[in-house]
Protein backbone atom coordinates (compact mmCIF):
# COMPACT_ATOMS: atom_id res chain seq x y z
CA UNK A 1 0.00 0.00 0.00
CA UNK A 2 2.44 2.83 -1.08
CA UNK A 3 0.42 6.06 -0.43
CA UNK A 4 3.42 8.25 -1.50
CA UNK A 5 3.59 10.66 -4.33
CA UNK A 6 6.75 11.09 -6.25
CA UNK A 7 8.14 14.26 -7.43
CA UNK A 8 8.11 14.29 -11.46
CA UNK A 9 11.09 15.73 -10.96
CA UNK A 10 12.46 12.46 -9.26
CA UNK A 11 15.90 11.82 -8.69
CA UNK A 12 16.79 15.63 -8.03
CA UNK A 13 19.98 15.03 -7.79
CA UNK A 14 22.51 12.45 -8.73
CA UNK A 15 26.34 12.08 -8.38
CA UNK A 16 27.20 13.67 -11.12
CA UNK A 17 25.50 17.16 -9.94
CA UNK A 18 28.18 17.76 -7.65
CA UNK A 19 32.00 17.87 -8.15
CA UNK A 20 34.05 15.75 -5.37
CA UNK A 21 34.55 17.76 -2.41
CA UNK A 22 38.22 15.44 -1.74
CA UNK A 23 40.93 16.29 -4.24
CA UNK A 24 41.35 13.27 -6.13
CA UNK A 25 38.35 11.37 -5.43
CA UNK A 26 34.79 10.67 -7.02
CA UNK A 27 31.81 11.17 -6.42
CA UNK A 28 30.38 7.60 -5.98
CA UNK A 29 26.88 8.02 -4.22
CA UNK A 30 24.70 10.71 -2.95
CA UNK A 31 22.92 9.39 -0.02
CA UNK A 32 19.72 9.94 2.94
CA UNK A 33 19.93 13.51 3.77
CA UNK A 34 18.96 15.93 7.06
CA UNK A 35 16.51 18.62 6.13
CA UNK A 36 16.03 21.53 7.39
CA UNK A 37 14.49 25.24 6.60
CA UNK A 38 16.43 27.89 6.52
CA UNK A 39 15.81 31.92 5.78
CA UNK A 40 12.55 30.54 3.44
CA UNK A 41 14.58 27.89 1.43
CA UNK A 42 14.54 24.11 2.01
CA UNK A 43 18.13 23.00 2.46
CA UNK A 44 19.79 19.27 2.74
CA UNK A 45 22.42 17.90 4.47
CA UNK A 46 23.80 15.66 2.01
CA UNK A 47 25.43 12.38 2.68
CA UNK A 48 28.00 12.36 0.12
CA UNK A 49 30.70 8.95 -0.38
CA UNK A 50 33.64 9.60 -2.53
CA UNK A 51 36.32 7.21 -3.28
CA UNK A 52 39.33 7.18 -5.63
CA UNK A 53 38.78 6.63 -9.69
CA UNK A 54 39.53 2.88 -10.02
CA UNK A 55 42.16 0.99 -12.06
CA UNK A 56 41.52 -2.47 -14.03
CA UNK A 57 42.67 -4.79 -11.62
CA UNK A 58 42.43 -2.79 -8.04
CA UNK A 59 39.85 -1.93 -5.63
CA UNK A 60 41.22 1.91 -3.88
CA UNK A 61 39.70 3.63 -0.96
CA UNK A 62 39.97 6.63 1.63
CA UNK A 63 40.49 6.55 5.04
CA UNK A 64 41.20 9.39 7.52
CA UNK A 65 45.32 8.98 8.70
CA UNK A 66 46.05 9.86 12.53
CA UNK A 67 46.99 13.30 11.49
CA UNK A 68 43.57 14.07 9.82
CA UNK A 69 44.85 13.58 6.38
CA UNK A 70 43.11 11.36 3.92
CA UNK A 71 45.08 8.86 2.63
CA UNK A 72 44.47 5.77 0.10
CA UNK A 73 44.63 2.04 0.77
CA UNK A 74 44.59 -0.12 -2.38
CA UNK A 75 44.33 -3.69 -3.11
CA UNK A 76 44.51 -5.96 -5.91
CA UNK A 77 41.31 -7.71 -6.63
CA UNK A 78 42.21 -10.98 -7.42
CA UNK A 79 44.17 -11.29 -3.63
CA UNK A 80 43.11 -14.26 -2.19
CA UNK A 81 42.38 -12.83 1.14
CA UNK A 82 40.06 -10.04 -0.03
CA UNK A 83 36.24 -10.06 -0.17
CA UNK A 84 34.21 -7.95 -2.16
CA UNK A 85 30.80 -9.60 -2.22
CA UNK A 86 29.40 -6.38 -0.37
CA UNK A 87 29.69 -3.40 -2.65
CA UNK A 88 29.86 -1.17 0.25
CA UNK A 89 32.38 -2.86 3.16
CA UNK A 90 35.54 -4.45 2.02
CA UNK A 91 37.09 -7.52 4.28
CA UNK A 92 40.91 -8.07 4.39
CA UNK A 93 42.38 -10.20 6.87
CA UNK A 94 40.36 -9.85 9.35
CA UNK A 95 39.40 -5.91 9.11
CA UNK A 96 36.69 -4.10 7.23
CA UNK A 97 36.93 -1.24 5.34
CA UNK A 98 34.29 1.06 3.79
CA UNK A 99 34.83 1.56 -0.31
CA UNK A 100 34.03 4.74 -0.02
CA UNK A 101 34.32 8.02 2.07
CA UNK A 102 31.32 9.81 3.32
CA UNK A 103 31.13 13.75 4.63
CA UNK A 104 28.01 16.05 5.01
CA UNK A 105 27.33 18.35 2.16
CA UNK A 106 24.98 21.57 1.90
CA UNK A 107 22.77 22.03 -0.47
CA UNK A 108 19.12 24.38 -0.79
CA UNK A 109 16.52 25.02 -3.03
CA UNK A 110 13.73 27.68 -3.66
CA UNK A 111 11.04 25.08 -4.99
CA UNK A 112 12.30 21.91 -3.43
CA UNK A 113 13.45 20.68 -7.23
CA UNK A 114 16.57 22.69 -7.80
CA UNK A 115 19.49 22.63 -5.60
CA UNK A 116 22.76 24.54 -5.66
CA UNK A 117 25.50 25.19 -2.87
CA UNK A 118 26.25 28.31 -0.97
CA UNK A 119 30.04 28.59 -0.84
CA UNK A 120 29.61 30.27 2.63
CA UNK A 121 28.05 26.72 3.94
CA UNK A 122 30.80 24.55 4.14
CA UNK A 123 30.87 20.83 3.52
CA UNK A 124 31.15 18.86 7.45
CA UNK A 125 34.12 16.61 7.14
CA UNK A 126 34.76 14.01 9.37
CA UNK A 127 37.26 14.78 12.74
CA UNK A 128 39.30 12.46 14.86
CA UNK A 129 40.27 8.43 15.23
CA UNK A 130 36.12 7.77 15.92
CA UNK A 131 35.67 9.00 12.46
CA UNK A 132 38.51 8.10 10.69
CA UNK A 133 36.23 5.90 7.90
CA UNK A 134 33.86 9.47 7.73
CA UNK A 135 30.38 10.11 8.58
CA UNK A 136 26.67 9.34 7.52
CA UNK A 137 23.55 9.80 7.64
CA UNK A 138 22.25 13.20 9.42
CA UNK A 139 19.31 13.86 10.95
CA UNK A 140 18.43 17.55 11.34
CA UNK A 141 16.16 18.40 14.57
CA UNK A 142 15.05 22.05 14.47
CA UNK A 143 14.64 22.94 18.21
CA UNK A 144 14.05 26.35 20.09
CA UNK A 145 17.71 26.35 20.40
CA UNK A 146 19.21 26.04 17.39
CA UNK A 147 20.01 22.86 15.04
CA UNK A 148 21.04 19.33 16.18
CA UNK A 149 22.71 17.04 13.73
CA UNK A 150 22.45 13.94 14.79
CA UNK A 151 24.90 11.48 12.49
CA UNK A 152 26.52 7.94 12.41
CA UNK A 153 30.42 7.93 13.12
CA UNK A 154 32.82 5.27 11.68
CA UNK A 155 35.69 4.15 12.11
CA UNK A 156 37.56 0.34 12.54
CA UNK A 157 36.64 0.57 16.24
CA UNK A 158 33.27 1.46 16.18
CA UNK A 159 29.93 2.61 14.67
CA UNK A 160 28.08 4.86 16.88
CA UNK A 161 26.18 8.17 17.19
CA UNK A 162 27.67 11.74 16.85
CA UNK A 163 25.92 15.10 18.24
CA UNK A 164 26.91 18.89 16.33
CA UNK A 165 25.06 21.73 17.76
CA UNK A 166 24.49 24.90 15.43
CA UNK A 167 22.64 27.74 15.50
CA UNK A 168 23.73 29.40 11.60
CA UNK A 169 24.97 26.36 10.03
CA UNK A 170 28.14 28.42 9.72
CA UNK A 171 30.11 27.70 13.11
CA UNK A 172 29.40 24.52 14.91
CA UNK A 173 29.85 22.88 18.53
CA UNK A 174 30.82 19.09 18.38
CA UNK A 175 29.80 17.46 21.06
CA UNK A 176 31.59 14.31 20.54
CA UNK A 177 30.06 10.39 20.60
CA UNK A 178 26.62 10.53 22.23
CA UNK A 179 25.57 7.13 21.93
CA UNK A 180 28.33 4.62 22.28
CA UNK A 181 28.75 1.09 19.67
CA UNK A 182 26.96 -0.26 17.89
CA UNK A 183 24.70 2.65 17.52
CA UNK A 184 23.03 4.46 14.93
CA UNK A 185 19.80 6.20 13.28
CA UNK A 186 19.35 8.68 16.12
CA UNK A 187 16.67 11.31 15.90
CA UNK A 188 16.21 14.04 18.58
CA UNK A 189 12.59 15.45 18.70
CA UNK A 190 12.23 18.34 18.23
CA UNK A 191 10.66 19.92 21.24
CA UNK A 192 10.48 18.44 24.91
CA UNK A 193 8.29 16.64 26.76
CA UNK A 194 7.86 17.38 30.16
CA UNK A 195 10.75 19.31 30.59
CA UNK A 196 12.98 16.49 28.80
CA UNK A 197 14.72 15.92 25.50
CA UNK A 198 13.83 12.26 23.78
CA UNK A 199 15.54 10.59 20.82
CA UNK A 200 15.07 7.22 18.86
CA UNK A 201 18.28 5.39 18.19
CA UNK A 202 19.58 1.57 16.79
CA UNK A 203 21.44 0.05 19.22
CA UNK A 204 22.53 -3.45 17.42
CA UNK A 205 22.99 -6.69 19.24
CA UNK A 206 24.01 -9.82 17.43
CA UNK A 207 23.90 -12.36 19.94
CA UNK A 208 20.43 -11.52 21.99
CA UNK A 209 17.97 -9.10 20.67
CA UNK A 210 18.56 -7.76 16.89
CA UNK A 211 18.58 -4.42 15.17
CA UNK A 212 15.54 -2.43 16.56
CA UNK A 213 14.27 1.26 17.83
CA UNK A 214 14.80 2.01 21.14
CA UNK A 215 13.77 5.47 22.84
CA UNK A 216 15.87 7.59 24.91
CA UNK A 217 16.00 10.00 27.32
CA UNK A 218 18.01 13.56 28.39
CA UNK A 219 18.24 16.37 31.05
CA UNK A 220 20.46 18.33 27.93
CA UNK A 221 20.40 16.62 24.96
CA UNK A 222 23.87 15.32 25.52
CA UNK A 223 23.77 12.82 28.24
CA UNK A 224 21.28 9.81 27.33
CA UNK A 225 19.42 7.57 29.68
CA UNK A 226 16.27 5.84 30.79
CA UNK A 227 16.60 3.72 27.27
CA UNK A 228 13.28 1.81 26.03
CA UNK A 229 12.98 -0.48 23.38
CA UNK A 230 10.01 0.96 21.58
CA UNK A 231 10.05 -1.40 18.21
CA UNK A 232 11.22 -4.69 17.14
CA UNK A 233 11.64 -6.23 13.41
CA UNK A 234 8.62 -8.51 12.90
CA UNK A 235 9.32 -12.37 11.30
CA UNK A 236 7.74 -12.78 7.71
CA UNK A 237 7.07 -8.85 6.96
CA UNK A 238 8.67 -5.86 5.46
CA UNK A 239 10.73 -5.14 8.39
CA UNK A 240 12.03 -8.84 9.37
CA UNK A 241 15.32 -8.01 9.19
CA UNK A 242 16.09 -4.66 10.65
CA UNK A 243 14.06 -1.48 11.50
CA UNK A 244 15.28 2.28 12.36
CA UNK A 245 14.20 5.77 12.71
CA UNK A 246 13.92 8.12 10.03
CA UNK A 247 13.74 11.97 10.74
CA UNK A 248 12.72 13.52 14.64
CA UNK A 249 8.79 12.72 14.62
CA UNK A 250 5.77 15.04 13.95
CA UNK A 251 3.46 16.00 16.47
CA UNK A 252 -0.53 15.56 15.70
CA UNK A 253 -3.59 15.13 17.33
CA UNK A 254 -3.24 11.47 17.61
CA UNK A 255 0.14 11.47 19.19
CA UNK A 256 4.24 11.36 17.39
CA UNK A 257 4.04 10.34 14.27
CA UNK A 258 7.45 8.38 13.14
CA UNK A 259 7.93 7.37 9.97
CA UNK A 260 10.45 4.69 10.26
CA UNK A 261 13.18 2.22 7.62
CA UNK A 262 12.59 -1.44 7.87
CA UNK A 263 14.25 -4.27 5.75
CA UNK A 264 13.64 -7.66 5.56
CA UNK A 265 16.37 -10.58 4.80
CA UNK A 266 17.52 -9.27 1.22
CA UNK A 267 17.91 -5.67 2.21
CA UNK A 268 14.61 -4.70 0.47
CA UNK A 269 14.02 -1.48 2.23
CA UNK A 270 11.02 0.34 2.80
CA UNK A 271 8.89 2.93 4.64
CA UNK A 272 6.36 2.42 7.40
CA UNK A 273 5.07 4.63 10.48
CA UNK A 274 5.05 4.10 14.47
CA UNK A 275 2.82 6.50 16.49
CA UNK A 276 3.12 7.23 19.71
CA UNK A 277 1.96 8.51 22.90
CA UNK A 278 2.26 12.41 23.09
CA UNK A 279 2.94 12.51 27.02
CA UNK A 280 4.77 9.03 26.81
CA UNK A 281 6.80 8.26 23.55
CA UNK A 282 7.47 4.70 24.92
CA UNK A 283 3.78 3.49 24.24
CA UNK A 284 2.93 2.70 21.14
CA UNK A 285 -0.34 3.37 20.04
CA UNK A 286 -0.27 1.43 16.25
CA UNK A 287 1.89 0.49 14.26
CA UNK A 288 2.40 -0.10 9.77
CA UNK A 289 1.64 -3.75 9.03
CA UNK A 290 2.30 -2.70 5.56
CA UNK A 291 4.63 -0.46 4.12
CA UNK A 292 3.17 3.02 3.54
CA UNK A 293 6.30 3.49 0.28
CA UNK A 294 8.42 0.85 -1.26
CA UNK A 295 10.78 0.61 -4.01
CA UNK A 296 8.94 0.40 -6.90
CA UNK A 297 10.55 2.97 -9.04
CA UNK A 298 13.29 1.87 -11.77
CA UNK A 299 15.63 4.52 -9.69
CA UNK A 300 15.06 2.75 -6.17
CA UNK A 301 15.16 -0.76 -7.80
CA UNK A 302 18.96 -0.01 -9.65
CA UNK A 303 21.37 1.84 -8.28
CA UNK A 304 25.01 1.39 -6.02
CA UNK A 305 22.67 -0.62 -3.65
CA UNK A 306 19.32 -1.46 -5.38
CA UNK A 307 15.76 -1.58 -3.76
CA UNK A 308 16.42 0.52 -0.84
CA UNK A 309 14.22 3.97 -0.02
CA UNK A 310 15.65 5.43 2.88
CA UNK A 311 14.60 8.27 4.69
CA UNK A 312 16.27 10.54 7.43
CA UNK A 313 14.82 13.58 6.68
CA UNK A 314 11.01 16.09 5.80
CA UNK A 315 9.57 19.16 7.41
CA UNK A 316 5.54 19.80 7.56
CA UNK A 317 3.55 22.06 5.24
CA UNK A 318 -0.27 21.54 6.46
CA UNK A 319 -1.27 18.24 6.13
CA UNK A 320 1.83 17.30 3.68
CA UNK A 321 4.97 15.89 4.70
CA UNK A 322 7.65 16.49 2.60
CA UNK A 323 10.16 13.52 2.86
CA UNK A 324 13.80 13.50 0.87
CA UNK A 325 15.16 10.12 0.68
CA UNK A 326 18.21 8.56 -0.98
CA UNK A 327 17.39 5.12 -3.86
CA UNK A 328 19.38 2.79 -4.15
CA UNK A 329 22.02 4.52 -2.06
CA UNK A 330 22.80 6.42 -5.11
CA UNK A 331 20.18 9.30 -6.02
CA UNK A 332 18.15 11.48 -3.84
CA UNK A 333 14.57 12.01 -4.44
CA UNK A 334 11.44 13.80 -2.93
CA UNK A 335 7.63 12.75 -2.19
CA UNK A 336 4.76 14.00 -0.78
CA UNK A 337 2.64 12.17 2.19
CA UNK A 338 -0.92 13.11 3.57
CA UNK A 339 -0.56 13.01 7.37
CA UNK A 340 -3.99 12.22 7.79
CA UNK A 341 -3.55 9.38 5.07
CA UNK A 342 -0.93 7.71 7.33
CA UNK A 343 -2.61 7.98 10.23
CA UNK A 344 -6.01 6.15 8.77
CA UNK A 345 -3.81 3.19 7.45
CA UNK A 346 -2.43 2.79 11.25
CA UNK A 347 -6.56 2.61 12.29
Amino acid sequence: MDIAKRSPHNPLLRPSDLQPGIEGMEITCLLNPGVFRMDGKTWLALRVAERPKQVEGKISFPVYAPSGAIKVLSFDKDDPQLDLSDPRVIAYEGKNYLTTMSYLRLVYSDDDIHFQEDEHYPPIFGRGELESFGIEDCRVSTTPDGFYLTFTEVSPVAVGVGLITTKDFRSFERKGMIFPPHNKDCAIFEEKINGAFYAFHRPSSPELGGNYIWLAESPDGVHWGKHQCVAVTRAGKWDSARVGAGAAPIRTKDGWLEIYHGADSQNRYCLGALLLDLNDPSKVLARSEEPIMEPTAKYEQAGFFGNVIFTNGCYLNGDTVRLFYGASDEVICSADMSINEILTTLK
